[in-house]
């Protein structure tokens, strides 16, 4: 079965500023228990603020360093998921599943892409 990572993007500032209901916890509770259960689930964690990461870049053959918050982007990456589902329609739906437990008035981008087989090319920063 394919395995899939959910990229959670989230705009920070707006995050730290809402306050969610109390049944989120209870929703997301619940459907973490799902998908444990269900046997989907292979990893998932939530990020620390960007402020306690570092961006690494290549470039010009020198590595260059920049300690967060990255100001400059509007959304971050707020944490991800790694799941086996049989299929991307399976994995878009338990990432909607996932959107939606959420309060309405918060943000969140979810980014769902196939994790490559070791049969698959070879991503151009392993040359």
């Amino acid at each position: 079965m394919p395995r899939f990572m959910t990229i959670i993007h989230i705009d920070e500032e707006r995050a730290a500023e809402f306050d969610a209901d109390p049944e989120f916890g209870e929703r997301m509770g619940a459907l973490y228990e799902e998908i444990s259960k269900s046997g989907v689930m292979l990893d998932s964690a939530g990020l620390l603020p960007s402020a306690q990461g570092t961006r690494m870049t290549w470039e010009n053959g020198k590595v260059s360093y920049t300690d967060g918050p990255f100001t400059e982007a509007k959304e971050v990456v707020g944490g991800y998921s790694v799941i086996q589902a049989k299929d991307k329609a399976e994995a878009l739906e338990w990432a909607r599943r996932f959107l939606e437990a959420h309060p309405e008035g918060l943000t969140l981008t979810a980014e769902v892409r196939e994790i490559a087989d070791d049969d698959a090319a070879p991503c151009p920063a392993d040359n």
